[in-house]
């Protein structure tokens, strides 16, 4: 029985199905806090480290789940420190609650103690955001809160005054509009579909595609029969944005695998050459690899009408559940009896898989990323749960790491953060425990919350943190030289042994640096009974190269390496080794 508003609050998040919220303490957030102390046995805290974490672990638990994820910090900077990954949520499109606290409600604006008016500071992150301001209010505002992070898929905030937190719960202010228990815990996806005359005209547009290619993201993670049976029924091989990596098998033979400067080339080829494109739950952000203005019909499939036609020029724009309307639109389209577009795909794809085996099997020294990644991708539980930090950490794990079975992958998407990787996974671990759980990260994204290796110990949560450690910020590194011009600056990192970190932590510490140790490590870590880290020292100089590199990266290239990058030698022997391997 609530005995105060934070009770109210905490309840009312059970009713909602909430069990598990990320956070961090403080004064602020004292009454809320006692209130999850009495109601532990239903509802489960985590710890961390840092309050960016509790967000993007709320990001993460949200992404792998579908469900809700919930966070808590205090008053003032606990508050500010939640924003990053509330934005994550944000660009990613995730229903994330975020809990705060506040100074006294009769000294708000006053300059006291950590008075920071964060409900005005999280405006713009948040679809919801409202102060608590009393027992009767309490209710109302995690309904609204909840119910509009699902429907919009964002963010909602609530700052509770930390005072307000203790009062007892009691009808006495309750104003006469506000009617008791007038507020519902549920809310419902959308199930509308687009009238017939427009799916009819979407098929039309189909039909008369005869290089049909198909792009499916994140809100195509849950069709994928619906893909397939599109896929073989216009011949259109698929292109899958990173957060929908999962939407097919990446040894499916309708996939190209991923699009942009991690993708692949066989995906820049269809995109280059397609006369229809169907985008199906996709916000890619990057244009330049789409088709151009006039060059393909489109149709676009999408939950949100403000996103039709946010990328690219739009003939037809669908609004509703993809699955849904790939129901309604298979049975309309006629069936390509050539493929001779898919056929094409398919043997571009058998060219770029034995591509990327050559450099991932390589014996040389320094030690290659790839071969990281290509060796623990075979080592892999069939529902693995993976997630990638931000760097070239994401390319080396968008193209060795292989979707089958029942597995996810996420990672940072329009926002792009470093960090995420290893919060995830604790959304992840916490979301499904007794699967798999394994995170690849680059020493920097890594360093900036590596205090969260802890909550990984102090929480038995198994999850495997890949290091793929070159001591230099390489995504950055590489940007600077092939998108500029200009020398490498301000990225080189102050090593740091990550084995010995993670065993001062209380997980398992392993090193590897020679390709002949790699499988076996890896095998012996991905057994281990508990959380470990896995540094792989890696050539610093290794390429992330684009999948089809263009003149100008070519030329900006070559002007960073005449104006004085260092070890412009050996960059020039990776990539010329690549180059040879691509056609010997």
């Amino acid at each position: 029985m609530a005995q105060q508003v934070s009770d109210l609050i905490v309840e009312r998040l059970l009713e909602w199905g909430v069990d598990t919220i990320f956070g961090f303490p403080g004064d602020g957030v004292d009454g809320f806090f006692e209130s999850l102390r009495t109601h532990k046995d239903k509802l489960r805290f985590i710890q961390v480290r840092h309050e960016e974490a509790a967000a993007f672990a709320a990001v993460g638990y949200a992404k792998y789940s579908g469900r809700i994820g919930v966070c808590v910090a205090t008053s003032g900077p606990g508050g500010i420190h939640l924003l990053n990954g509330l934005y994550d949520a944000k660009c990613d499109g995730q229903p994330v609650l975020a809990i705060t606290g506040h100074t006294f409600h009769d000294l708000i604006g006053m300059d006291y103690q950590q008075d920071v008016d964060l409900d005005k500071l999280f405006m713009d992150v948040s679809v919801f955001n409202e102060r608590v301001m009393g027992p009767t209010h309490a209710v109302n505002c995690v309904d609204a809160a909840i119910r509009t992070a699902y429907a919009r898929r964002g963010v909602s905030h609530i700052t509770i005054p930390k005072d307000i937190q203790e009062w007892p719960v009691s009808d006495k202010h309750r104003s006469g509009g506000n009617v008791p228990q007038h507020s519902g815990d549920w809310s419902a996806p959308s199930s509308a579909h687009p009238n017939s005359a427009l799916i009819r005209k979407a098929a039309d547009i189909i039909n008369a595609g005869s290089k049909v290619a198909i792009l499916a993201g994140r809100g195509a993670l849950h069709c994928r029969e619906e893909v397939s049976q599109l896929a073989e029924l216009v011949g259109g091989p698929v292109i899958k944005p990173l957060l929908g990596k999962a939407v097919l098998p990446d040894r499916s033979p309708y996939t190209t695998g991923g699009i942009g400067l991690l993708g692949t080339a066989p995906s820049i080829d269809v995109m280059d050459e397609c006369d229809t494109l169907i985008m199906i739950g996709t916000s890619f952000p990057y244009m330049e690899f789409l088709p151009k203005p006039g060059q393909a019909k489109c149709v676009q499939i999408e939950i949100d009408a403000a996103r039709v036609g946010l990328r690219h020029q739009v003939d037809i724009g669908l609004v509703g559940d993809s699955k849904a309307i790939l129901t309604d639109l298979l049975p309309l389209l006629k069936e390509n009896k050539g493929k001779k577009f898919l056929k094409t795909a398919q043997e571009n794809m058998k060219s770029w898989n034995k591509l990327m085996e050559e450099r991932g099997t390589r014996t040389s020294m320094p030690l290659k990323p790839q071969v990281v990644t290509h060796t623990l991708n075979k080592l892999l539980d069939d529902d693995a749960i993976v997630s990638s930090d931000s760097g070239t950490i994401a390319t080396w794990t968008a193209r060795y790491i292989e979707m089958r079975g029942t597995m996810k992958f996420s990672l940072s998407g329009s926002l792009a953060t470093m960090a995420n990787g290893l919060p995830y996974s604790i959304g992840a671990a916490a979301a499904f425990p007794g699967r798999q759980v394994v995170c690849v990260v680059g020493d920097g994204g890594l360093t900036m919350l590596m205090g969260e290796l802890a909550t990984l110990v102090k929480y038995k949560f198994p999850v495997k943190v890949i290091v793929i450690k070159n001591n230099v910020l390489g995504q950055i590194k590489w940007e600077q030289m092939i998108l500029e011009g200009n020398p490498e600056y301000g990225v080189e990192l102050q090593p740091i042994d990550f084995a010995k970190v993670a065993e001062a932590c209380g997980a398992a510490g392993y090193t590897i640096e020679r390709p002949e140790d790699v499988e076996r490590i890896l095998i012996e870590a991905l057994r281990h009974d508990g959380p470990a880290v896995i540094q792989a020292v890696v050539d610093p100089n290794e390429p992330p190269m684009p999948g089809k590199a263009t003149t100008k990266q070519a030329i900006k290239f070559a002007e960073s390496i005449l104006r004085g990058q260092k070890h412009g030698m050996s960059i020039i022997k990776d990539i010329a080794e690549d180059k040879i391997r691509e056609v010997i």
